[in-house]
């Protein structure tokens, strides 16, 4: 079992950039590949960016890719999603989710989930 937060979401203006965090609690962390969602309102969630168990490995939507970077540290138990550039577009809930297998995009295939961090951007 493991439980996970986002924190690090809030408004900026396009162009700004904000680190995503998610701290996940529970055994084996190390053990799981990650994933960062979105979901807009009225659309579905969304894959934005996985990373695999070791760090070694990462895999993003075209929409962001060169602007947002996933990276983890198991010694804190954390993911990060650093966003630059960021664009109106980007205005979503994101949230972090886990899986004990290998990274993959659909969302019905990972586990377990974050309550979400609002992220608004303005043009």
């Amino acid at each position: 079992q493991v439980q996970l937060a986002e924190s690090g979401g809030g408004s900026v203006q396009a162009g700004g950039s904000l680190r995503l965090s998610c701290a996940a609690s529970g055994r084996a962390f190390s053990t799981y590949a990650m994933g960062w969602f979105r979901q807009a309102p009225g659309k579905e969630r969304e894959f934005v960016a996985g990373i695999n168990w070791s760090g070694g490995s990462t895999y993003y939507a075209d929409s962001i890719k060169g602007r947002f970077t996933i990276s983890r540290d198991n010694a804190k138990n954390t993911v990060y999603l650093q966003m630059n550039s960021l664009k109106p577009e980007d205005t979503a809930v994101y949230y972090c989710a886990a899986r004990r297998a290998p990274v993959v995009t659909t969302t019905s295939l990972y586990n377990y989930w974050g309550q979400g961090t609002q992220v608004t951007v303005s043009s």
